[in-house]
Parts: C-alpha cells; structure tokens; sequence
C-alpha cells in the first residue's frame, strides 16, 4: 500500500499504481483540497485496475483525522471511554453511531476502510497513543470497540484494529524510535491481547501490527515477529483476516533492520541504493513474518523500487483475505447522505458528546 504527493496522480504515481506489487493507496490530509476533487481522485485510482485497488486512510478522530473540512469533526475516542465509566449505556450507544458515521462518510466518496479502531490500551504513559485509545480497562476497550465496529459494518466497512499486541504501554514514539516493551507474555495476555481477542472473535476482518519490541518475548519487532503475527495471533487467537504492517518508513521499523544504519526512517529521495536494499529488507521480513500488506508511506522512490525488486511475489491466501477489505453495500453519495435523517441525527448525537463535560477533561 503506497501514497500519493497530492490530489491528483502524476504519471509517475500512475505507473506505480499499475504495478501488481501494489495492492492500495492510503490518502492523507494533503490529497484533499475538496471533496470535489477528492472524488475524482479516488474514482481515477479506482478506474486503474480490476479488481480495484483498496483506499484507505486514517479517520479516528480526535488527533488523527485526515478529512476535516466537508466532513463531521469526531472526537477522540477516548471521550468514549470516559463517558462509559458513569453512564455505560449512552456510551455503548454513541461508540455505535461514532463507528457508523465515520464509516458511511467515507463509504459516500469511496474509500474502502480507515485504520480504526485503535484497540491499545490507555495507561497513561503513551503520548502517541493517548487519547486515542478509548480505555485503559481492556473489558471497556473490548466493548466498545465491537460496538464500534458494528457501526462500521451498518455503513458498509470493515474494520482493522491496531496496534497489535499492544502500543499502550511504552513512552516511545514509533515514527521517530524504536519503542521496547519489557514486560512478559502473561502480563501483556491478560491485558493488552484481551481487546485483540474479543474483536477477533466478532469477526474483525483486519489488524495492524505494532512496530515495538517485546524484548522479553521476541527480539524483533512484533510486524518482523513470525512468533507474534504467527503462533500467537493466527495459531492462539486464530485470526484469519488481514495483518496489515505499520508503516515501513517509521523510524521503529528501520531501527530493528540490519546493516544500514543511515539514522533516519525516512528517505533521502534519491533512490539510494543502500536506501532501497534496506526497504526491500524491510519488506521482505515483514511479508515472511506474516503481514499480508506492507505500508511504504512518504517514500515514493523506495516504494517503486520495492514493487520492481518483488518481481513474481505472490501470495493467494493474502490476495483472499485482502478481498474482503473491499467496501460493502451501495453508499449513498456524499450529498444524498447529508440530505438523509440518519446522518443528520448522527452528527447530532455526535456534537452533543464532544461539546460534552467529557470533552472538557480530554484538552
């Protein structure tokens, strides 16, 4: 799964987009400078191949949400969270509408899927994280989360939770380090793994992988972890839908490869050939360990060097699962929606807990 530089495709991106190697494109705020051109871009990437490329993008809410002007303004999540330890019933009620407005919006333009929702573990100790986790009780994070994602479905989407095992628990950021957690399997099973496990049992179709180090676990981090994406989470939690990596080019991921330690997460732009060998190695440990779709994001150089120096990679069992990331149902269009009631009253809903008190304890 690649990017794109702006809200069109250059011939270059294009010609990338056709490479069998790429499988989607996930969008972020600098694709959009309106919902107009947004849609042309999306049904542009659509018209490509057959079957469509996946789109995807990140839309929590909160801190993270790429789409804002044209779009309903979520909350954090964690607001959810917050709410449910006094009225538990209104905030199952609202993580059901929050999921399925969310969801429809996005299925009205024609994006597949967003990267949520988030099923870390709050402890108070992750900036990254935060507020984007709904809870630090992973019984609260499990239920909301199911009826969050339930939401989705009623729109049409599916869901990938993240970050798997767990991102809550260390301090470090992995976009800029490399996170270490030190605590043993049992704690982090019956913790963290408890939400991971709940979803999974629901039917989630996708999850994404943490880029930290389980030091006492694996020395690899968890998206390189055949003993993480493979014994524990298909064989013990028997997950059969998709593993998405985190994105290749965070610093967390480059910091566990070997041999080139260039200082950086990010590409020089010059298609180095040192850079290069070290995504591809990147690549291939993460698609050995067992990720079915790897991120290369904000590197577009190595991104098209990848795709080439794949060649005939080939994976069916990941091509099926992949499948079922697809967009359900016959969205509305953008404008349809806002015309109906449903989406008129969800917003409603919506507004009123992010004008909340809860909202006031969360800045």
């Amino acid at each position: 799964m690649v990017d794109l530089a702006a809200d069109c495709m250059s011939a270059e991106e294009k010609e990338l987009l056709l490479s069998p190697q790429v499988g989607g494109v996930i969008l972020f705020s600098r694709n959009f400078s309106s919902v107009e051109r947004l849609v042309k871009l999306i049904e542009a990437i659509h018209e490509l191949r057959h079957p469509r490329l996946l789109i995807a993008i990140d839309q929590e809410g909160g801190r993270v949400q790429r789409l804002r002007e044209g779009f309903t303004q979520l909350p954090a999540i964690n607001l959810l969270g917050q709410m449910y330890d006094s009225e538990p019933k209104r905030a199952a009620e609202l993580a059901t509408v929050s999921g399925w407005l969310m969801a429809s919006e996005l299925r009205s333009i024609g994006i597949d899927f967003s990267f949520a929702p988030i099923l870390d573990l709050n402890y108070g100790v992750s900036q990254v994280i935060g507020d984007r986790a709904f809870h630090k009780d992973p019984e609260v994070v499990s239920l909301l989360a199911i009826r969050y994602v339930h939401g989705m479905r009623n729109a049409g989407m599916q869901a990938v939770g993240k970050h798997f095992p767990g991102h809550g628990a260390v301090t470090a950021d992995s976009h800029i380090e490399l996170p270490t957690d030190i605590r043993k399997f049992q704690d982090i099973a019956m913790q963290d793994l408890v939400p991971f496990k709940r979803l999974i049992d629901n039917g989630l179709a996708g999850l994404m992988s943490a880029h930290v180090v389980y030091e006492n676990i694996d020395p690899e981090i968890a998206t390189f972890s055949k003993l993480w994406l493979q014994d524990v989470l298909r064989k013990q939690l028997e997950f059969n839908g998709v593993i998405f990596s985190d994105d290749l080019s965070m610093k967390a991921a480059f910091c566990n490869g070997q041999g080139n330690d260039q200082g950086s997460g990010q590409s020089d732009g010059e298609g180095d050939s040192e850079v290069s060998d070290e995504y591809l190695l990147r690549t291939n440990k993460a698609l050995d360990a067992g990720c079915d779709m790897v991120l290369i994001c904000n590197s577009s150089e190595n991104a098209c060097l990848v795709a080439e120096q794949l060649g005939d990679y080939n994976n069916p069992a990941s091509q099926m699962r992949l499948t079922r990331m697809h967009g359900g149902k016959d969205p509305k269009t953008y404008q349809d929606l806002r015309n109906s009631k449903e989406w008129q009253r969800a917003v409603s809903q919506v507004e009123s807990y992010q004008d909340s008190p809860y909202g006031e304890l969360a800045l």
